[in-house]
């Protein structure tokens, strides 16, 4: 290295290192919540950016008590977005980001179809004079979803939304920490303290309760587990560009 900028020959440049990697974000909608308000938010964060959003849910985990009113509303929504180009009246929804996107979409939903899922609406590539330019893919409900699935296990990164029933709290959290990824992840309920047990439970650096957008530009945003390292905006986030220095004095 230049003797200009002070540094010995070899001597790294780099101090610190921020990674934002892979994440399988739940989303838990409790007994007690109110399904209508819980799915209208699951179809916001879900279908954010085309699914295309880390923050974006990948598992929609619905006590069974009240799955069939969720999944009414979810369905009416998804069915309502307009896919096309982002600046024409009425379209709420783009394209993904490229061709390698749409046969994932396509491995997913024929994967979870083909093991025993249900489809409720959507599940192909849009075509069309429309939609032939770009690399569109339909809104997409998947429900009866298990864990044999590759929906399941891996990041869609996309505009389907796969639904699993669950029974009870510790079912459904020990379903949700069942991945190798922890940034983000969502609960809907109406119990003040089951949202702060199942926070705490969940093993997310990031929870929503009843929030489908908790992040911030003063709070601190990164991954637990393999979806990342180090952590970015607020305080926390300052911390990773300095360097500590300790002066020892003797007198």
């Amino acid at each position: 290295m230049g003797g200009s900028l002070g540094m010995a020959a070899g001597e790294a440049i780099v101090r610190g290192l921020e990674l934002a990697l892979e994440k399988k974000s739940p989303f838990i909608v409790f007994a007690d919540a109110d399904p209508a308000h819980a799915a209208r938010g699951a179809s916001l964060v879900k279908f954010l950016n085309t699914g295309q959003a880390c923050i974006c849910p990948n598992r929609i985990f619905v006590h069974r008590s009240i799955a069939e009113p969720f999944l009414s509303v979810l369905a009416e929504r998804v069915g309502r977005l307009k896919a096309g180009n982002g600046l024409e009246e009425g379209v709420t929804i783009g394209p993904l980001i490229d061709e390698g996107a749409l046969a994932k979409m396509d491995e997913h939903v024929a994967d979870a179809v083909g093991k025993g899922a249900t489809l409720v609406c959507g599940g192909q590539r849009l075509t069309g004079e429309a939609y032939d330019a770009g690399t569109f893919f339909a809104p997409t409900v998947l429900t009866d979803v298990t864990p044999e699935m590759v929906i399941y296990r891996e990041e869609t990164f996309g505009p389907i939304a796969p639904v699993i029933i669950f029974d009870d709290e510790d079912e459904v959290i020990k379903m949700a920490n069942d991945t190798d990824y922890g940034l983000a992840a969502y609960l809907y309920t109406n119990d003040i303290s089951r949202a702060i047990r199942v926070s705490e439970a969940l093993r997310f650096a990031i929870v929503g309760v009843n929030d489908i957008n908790p992040t911030s530009a003063a709070a601190p945003f990164g991954g637990m587990k393999e979806s990342g390292l180090g952590r970015e905006g607020g305080q926390e986030g300052i911390v990773e560009y300095l360097e500590t220095k300790l002066v020892g004095i003797s007198v």
